[in-house]
């Protein structure tokens, strides 16, 4: 079998396995933030910093949803880590913007972070400040789902099928699921472009 086809089977085999009901219940907390006009910080690393400009841009455009990525101004992010540190960046940038009990978190993440290991604080701090205030967290992030999979409010976790390919598929996975959360009729309110062209 050619690698790719093994890989297109692995991806079927995740579409498979993915659970359903974890992603309504992340759907559910992102309409109740935009309902009660709270704000969407989507967060993450690498990857997962792309994946947030991205993902910002359509719950704004889509889904009518206030959105914001600490990742995406890049003067401030690194300022605040030159003067403050990587892993306090994110919240401070968040508490900045008062980031409050009405808002919501988006935690795109492989591992999901990890207290222990001291692996991607800059997300596990926003998570603990996140749980202290009352706001939500939502993570969509792959292995057992690390920090953010304990703590989050609805935690959509990509399932391992190949343990030397855990990253290239939680990070394509979270593309497709939160294209998914945008095009959920409980979240979207406007037509993408090309759905609206007759």
């Amino acid at each position: 079998m050619s690698f790719t086809k093994k890989y297109l089977n692995e991806s079927i085999d995740i579409i498979n396995k993915i659970d359903d009901n974890a992603v309504e219940k992340a759907v559910s907390i992102l309409k109740s933030t935009r309902d009660n006009k709270g704000r969407l910080f989507i967060i993450g690393s690498g990857g997962g910093a792309g994946h947030a400009s991205h993902a910002c841009c359509d719950f704004r455009k889509i889904c009518g949803l206030e959105s914001y990525s600490p990742s995406d101004n890049v003067s401030e992010l690194t300022a605040r880590v030159n003067d403050e540190g990587w892993d306090v960046s994110y919240i401070n940038w968040m508490i900045g913007s008062n980031f409050n009990s009405n808002d919501a978190v988006l935690v795109f993440s492989v591992g999901g972070g990890s207290e222990e290991k001291n692996v991607s604080m800059n997300l596990v701090n926003v998570i603990k400040y996140a749980k202290e205030i009352g706001a939500k967290v939502v993570g969509v992030v792959g292995k057992d789902g690390g920090y953010t999979g304990i703590m989050a409010d609805a935690a959509v976790i990509i399932p391992v099928v190949d343990d030397s390919r855990i990253t290239p598929h939680t990070e394509g996975f979270q593309a497709l699921v939160w294209h998914l959360f945008v095009s959920h009729p409980d979240l979207q309110i406007n037509k993408t472009k090309w759905e609206s062209i007759k």
